[in-house]
């Protein structure tokens, strides 16, 4: 195959979340993951494109690679289009409606919409009431999804029940913590000067919905037991919070302290700290509290941390703290309870058998939570977005069958032909669309190219000519005549690789040769095709591939169209299908209908190759086996799901008789050769099951595939490079790009005929 690279491995993550050093959760919980999934899969490049919420910026570190302005709708597209045009295999979302611009965060819709990979998103916020707006947006993000993640069972019920996500779509992935011992209190109480005190906890970006104020004002029943206890409040306030109300929260929470007599009793860390501090803070803490003053909360990032760490925690009973601290591996005590939440301290504190059975039933539970353990679990996500891609269709998209639009076709647009096009000859590779001169030129490509502009003249275009003759300079300066073969591979600077191609360049010259000479009627390029092609022929009997010889067959028939009487052509002809008619006859079976024991690239050509055989010298054998061997092969390369579009064999391995059938890469040579070969079949027998098969593999191009995505570019006149399992491969090479207009013309050329015959 000369197609580019069909390597379908995850080789790029791109995460789009907040990312340090952006003070907020979601930016540390990216971070992590984005750390995280790196460092379990080595192999694997991860990068970030974080969201700003200030004209500046933020220093980021090298991981990040773009970077969007939260309210700038036109920084979401140039977003979309870095991560389309960067070779991304995947992307991870994590999603929170404050964090993005438009009504609901609906700006980061628009940079969802156009991306062309896999998507798996991770709910940070999953409403029970949302406004129809907020309702509008998850909804959406699901169905552009291939995956979503969400770190509580309650979660998944919401996305049930509430926004309709059917149930196999969604990966429950506990929130990731670091991986830290379990470790007594002391150990790290002298770090912050409260050795020999009893250590209450709450930490995070400091904001009035967290409850604080219920904490100091229970603190007065608590120091009246135990006068030994300190309150740490750990963390700056949230920026946000900053910007519109200053520090008037953190004051009343001083000035409340001061009111209740315990400010000897609170300490306020005021300031955002790294990891490696946080893990003291947690580690000296006796008891964690999360006093959250409403249930509407999914997720808690700080109580995981703790929970992990094996701490006593003590929380009100939104959503997650219910979750998470079932089976005694905390204490919830109602919203707005002080009384209740001092009862419970101290009841702790009583016990302290009780609590250090909660510490270990936590951190046991904990285990699961780790990030080395989370990143695999999202590893595996990952891969189930991408096998289950190939039955993802986009919303809006509506494959359309052409058999249901009579003589409907797509326009012929010449431009990436000419673009891949130097005075040499076609180029072999692209990358995107433009031509790689580091792969130079192959002798296969230019007889493709050579076969394409015979269809162009039979078709009456005469813009071809100057191609015509650019190709057949290359393919008659390719051949050898001291070996009899054409070579096959030239450098950028026209240094032949090689004396001599393999055979299937051999055939393939051939057939384009033997193409031009029966439909061509310029006279300049005849006389000097048919001298190249009969001093080339004879070397086709010395190969051993069956395609070269389905492609010199094919060749062969196009040549004796116009010139019957060659009976040294006819000889070779005879020879070649007599081979081809014992392979399948030795091969064949009830269940294996085929020419050999596997089925690799180009199959459709040798059915083609028997039944053009079998008509022009007369031979039931060989017509019978062409049809029986090419229906064989078209009823298993349908879908059998709703739709039954063409799905050829699969680059990455192929199909051995008894052995596991690849299903990718998909390669646009394999819907040409059907193409070809049903075109042929229908002219044999007049079956109109044929026209539909032949259109049914041209539909394949335009989008009727595993992927429901389009493979030919319209904008372009190329056509992308295959089918990978979750996207298509965005190199317009030569190869595919001439199998997309071989298989148009020669549509174009079949539907003329039926035409004018009525």
């Amino acid at each position: 195959m000369e197609n580019g690279s069909t390597n379908s491995k995850i080789n790029r993550i791109a995460f789009i979340g907040n990312y340090l050093p952006r003070q907020c959760g979601i930016a540390t919980f990216t971070t992590d993951l984005c750390e995280a999934i790196a460092a379990k899969n080595g192999g694997t490049t991860c990068i970030a494109l974080p969201v700003n919420d200030v004209e500046a910026g933020y220093v980021y570190p090298a991981r990040v690679r773009f970077e969007l302005t939260e309210k700038d709708i036109d920084s979401y597209h140039r977003a979309a289009d870095f991560l389309n045009i960067n070779n991304v295999d995947l992307v991870c979302l994590q999603h929170e409606y404050g964090i993005f611009g438009g009504r609901a965060g609906s700006h980061i819709l628009s940079l969802l919409r156009e991306l062309r990979m896999p998507i798996v998103t991770t709910l940070h916020t999953i409403l029970r009431d949302p406004d129809p707006d907020q309702q509008r947006v998850l909804k959406e993000i699901a169905a552009l999804s291939d995956r979503l993640v969400v770190m509580s069972e309650r979660g998944a019920e919401f996305l049930q029940k509430i926004y309709r996500v059917p149930p196999e779509k969604i990966d429950f992935i506990p929130h990731g913590i670091p991986d830290l011992p379990f470790v007594d209190p002391s150990f790290h109480k002298d770090l912050f000067g409260v050795e020999g005190k009893l250590v209450l906890l709450s930490f995070g970006l400091l904001s009035a919905n967290k409850g604080i104020e219920n904490v100091i004002a229970a603190l007065p029943d608590i120091v009246a037991r135990y006068p030994n206890v300190v309150y740490i409040i750990l963390g700056a306030t949230h920026p946000h919070v900053i910007q519109h109300e200053g520090e008037s929260y953190r004051l009343s929470l001083q000035w409340l302290a001061q009111e209740k007599g315990v400010e000897g009793h609170v300490i306020f860390y005021n300031r955002f700290v790294s990891l490696e501090e946080l893990v003291e803070f947690i580690g000296a803490a006796d008891i964690y509290l999360t006093p959250y003053l409403n249930e509407a909360q999914i997720v808690s990032g700080t109580l995981a941390y703790t929970l992990g760490a094996g701490k006593a925690v003590i929380s009100t009973p939104y959503w997650y703290a219910e979750e998470m601290l079932a089976e005694g591996r905390g204490a919830l005590v109602p919203f707005h309870d002080p009384a209740a939440l001092a009862g419970q301290v101290i009841g702790l504190f009583d016990n302290e058998a009780k609590r250090h059975a909660m510490r270990k039933r936590a951190y046991l539970f904990g285990r699961a939570m780790t990030w080395p353990q989370v990143a695999r679990r999202y590893l595996e996500s990952f891969e189930r977005a991408r096998a289950e891609r190939r039955n993802f269709i986009p919303p809006g998209f509506t494959a359309k069958a052409l058999d249901k639009r009579p003589g409907e076709l797509p326009p012929l647009k010449l431009d990436h032909l000419r673009h891949m096009t130097d005075e040499t000859g076609i180029l072999q590779h692209a990358m995107f669309t433009v031509p790689n001169y580091r792969e130079g030129y192959t002798t296969d490509d230019n007889a493709r190219a050579l076969m394409v502009c015979a269809l162009l003249e039979a078709l009456g275009t005469g813009e071809a000519l100057e191609l015509t003759s650019r190709y057949l300079a290359f393919v008659w300066y390719a051949f050898n005549a001291e070996t009899g073969r054409f070579r096959n591979f030239m450098d950028y600077q026209r240094h032949w690789r090689e004396e001599s191609g393999s055979d299937d360049s051999h055939g393939r010259a051939l057939w384009a040769l033997g193409t031009l000479l029966g439909r061509s009627n310029t006279p300049a390029l005849q006389s000097m095709t048919g001298r190249l092609f009969e001093q080339a022929l004879p070397a086709i009997l010395d190969t051993t591939s069956p395609r070269a010889w389905a492609f010199a067959l094919i060749g062969i028939h196009e040549y004796l169209q116009r010139f019957a009487g060659d009976r040294r052509a006819g000889q070779v002809r005879e020879e070649l299908a007599g081979r081809l008619l014992r392979l399948y006859q030795n091969n064949r079976s009830d269940e294996w209908r085929w020419f050999e024991p596997g089925l690799t690239y180009c199959n459709a050509a040798l059915p083609h190759a028997l039944l053009v055989c079998g008509q022009s010298i007369s031979n039931t054998a060989m017509t019978e086996a062409g049809l029986k061997s090419l229906s064989w092969l078209a009823d298993l390369q349908r879908a059998e799901a709703e739709g039954r579009h063409f799905v050829p064999i699969g680059s990455n391995g192929f199909y051995e008789q008894g052995g596991e059938r690849a299903w990718f890469d998909q390669q646009p040579v394999e819907a040409q050769a059907m193409v070809s070969a049903c075109l042929e079949a229908l002219r044999i027998t007049a079956d109109k099951r044929w026209r539909k098969e032949a259109r049914r593999a041209f539909e394949w191009f335009l989008g009727r595939n595993d992927l429901n995505l389009p493979i030919y570019d319209p904008t372009t006149g190329g056509c992308r490079d295959g089918l990978h399992p979750d996207r298509p491969n965005e190199n317009q090479g030569a190869e595919s790009t001439l199998a997309f207009l071989q298989a148009l013309l020669e549509l174009r050329l079949a539907e003329n005929t039926i035409q004018s015959t009525g």
